[in-house]
């Protein structure tokens, strides 16, 4: 196990993701007929370090797998990425997503946390010298919440708290995100769960926002999907368009938004700069299959800005 420290600290799940294609996603108690299965890196903490690594960022993942055959699958996007990593072995079996993919690019996902359930607030503290000595923090739901709460405590720099799924998180420990990443849905959960009264409609996506950011969230990003995101910051709310493109597979595209968030935030770029680049990154990684394989690296033209519908690519993290 390494110990570099690096600029991005991620602690959160490594998965291997069965990805099934078909048709359409079956109704309950109907059974379909599948096209392919194919055994892909995934977790939503490697998928984002994978993202922000690509970018160029240096990044350590703090994770567990187990020591069956899926380990190697789910650890081999990381591992090529170049992140560094420091990993707790598991009694458990590593984490398994079974991921359908539908021809619209709509995906469902189950997940078996598996060794994700024993990165335990014992197991951060071992790597507190890496979370303390990071300058961002990038953290999920895929993990038991007593830890992502120890990495929060542990964490000295920008914290980036991505509430994916929303688990029960003490409230000071929650404010501590700088950003708050969270699609629409989360963050209507995330109000409920911090008693925030008359939760806004479904699609309401402004009232979301600002009943985060009235919470007392320093920042929010309300991610959209295809429509971009809302970013709340020193006290107004903006909107952060998504350049238009074909989906092929919507699986990761999130965490793809939230990698290349923290990497342009490690490199100094304010959080709008950093949401802008990060719906880019995004918009590319749903038109190829996968998580972690759709993800762009450094140079490959992305979707987007600058200028009017023409490409972009991605720079370089110093």
């Amino acid at each position: 196990m390494s110990t570099k420290a690096s600029g991005i600290v991620v602690v959160g799940s490594i998965n291997a993701d069965l990805v099934v294609t078909l048709e359409r996603h079956p109704q309950p108690g109907e059974t379909v007929l599948g096209r392919s299965m194919t055994v892909l890196p995934g977790g939503k903490g490697a998928n984002q370090a994978v993202a922000a690594a690509k970018l160029g960022a240096p990044v350590t993942m703090i994770g567990a797998v187990g020591g069956d055959a899926y380990a190697d699958a789910a650890l081999a996007g990381l591992r090529a990425a170049g992140v560094d990593l420091a990993l707790h072995p598991a009694e458990a079996g590593t984490g398994v997503a079974v991921v359908e993919v539908s021809d619209d690019g709509e995906n469902s996902i189950v997940v078996i946390p598996g060794a994700n359930a024993e990165v335990t607030s014992d197991v951060v503290r071992a790597s507190g010298e890496l979370i303390s000595g990071a300058g961002v923090v990038v953290l999920q739901g895929e993990i038991p919440a007593a830890a992502v709460a120890e990495a929060i405590r542990l964490a000295t720099g920008r914290v980036i708290l991505n509430l994916a799924p929303v688990i029960d998180l003490d409230r000071s420990a929650m404010l501590a995100a700088d950003p708050l990443v969270v699609n629409e849905h989360e963050g209507t959960l995330v109000l409920a769960q911090l008693g925030v009264p008359d939760p806004p409609a479904p699609g309401d996506h402004r009232r979301v926002i600002e009943g985060l950011a009235a919470a007392g969230f320093p920042s929010v990003v309300v991610t959209l999907g295809a429509e971009g995101a809302l970013v709340a910051a020193d006290g107004s709310i903006r909107a952060v368009p998504a350049p238009k493109v074909a989906a092929v597979d919507t699986t990761g595209a999130g965490d793809a938004f939230v990698g290349a968030l923290a990497a342009r935030l490690a490199a100094g770029d304010s959080l709008m700069e950093g949401a802008a680049f990060a719906a880019r990154v995004g918009a590319y990684a749903v038109r190829s299959a996968g998580a972690q394989p759709s993800y762009p690296a450094l140079g490959e033209v992305l979707p987007g800005e600058p200028g009017e519908g023409q490409p972009s690519k991605a720079e370089p993290v110093q």
